[in-house]
């Protein structure tokens, strides 16, 4: 690079973008207000993740899609012919281990549930559902992981 040249960002909003941000900023201060600090992370964290799966070329069907008392899935997209189905998770920091760990065996079972529901529902064929996980860690940028396939990793669709 010349001396004195002007380094250009590779990081610019769109107008659509920076509408996004705003709106998210604004439910966000909200929230903070109204939920407690964990809740509000992890809402803020689904944002982010919804934000990148638009970006990635994905459509969000729903959000916080309720099957049941326990049974919630973050963010429902579409990508081709596959329906996804994201568990979303938030962490400050990475000291204490990746997002993903805290997905045990009941969260599983509670997120399998609610896909059964929404494509029974949806008549949707379970052959072209898949389950991704998104971690999101609060670093200075954030840190965004997706894992497609999370919950059956060998499967081909």
């Amino acid at each position: 690079m010349a001396l004195g040249s002007a380094k250009k960002s590779s990081w610019k909003l769109t107008p659509g973008q920076l509408l996004w941000k705003l709106s998210d900023r604004a439910r966000q201060a909200k929230e903070v207000r109204i939920l407690t600090a964990e809740a509000a992370l992890g809402r803020r964290g689904e944002d982010l993740a919804h934000r990148y799966l638009q970006k990635a070329g994905y459509a969000v069907v729903a959000r916080n899609y309720r099957a049941g008392a326990d049974s919630e899935i973050d963010i429902v997209a579409r990508k081709d012919d596959v329906l996804v189905f994201v568990e979303v998770k938030s962490r400050r920091t990475a000291e204490y281990g990746a997002p993903e760990r805290a997905i045990d065996s009941s969260k599983h079972k509670n997120i399998m549930r609610g896909a059964r529901a929404f494509t029974t529902r949806g008549g949707i064929d379970w052959s072209q559902v898949r389950f991704d996980v998104i971690s999101v860690v609060f670093t200075e940028p954030p840190s965004i992981l997706h894992q497609q396939d999370a919950f059956y990793p060998n499967r081909t669709i």
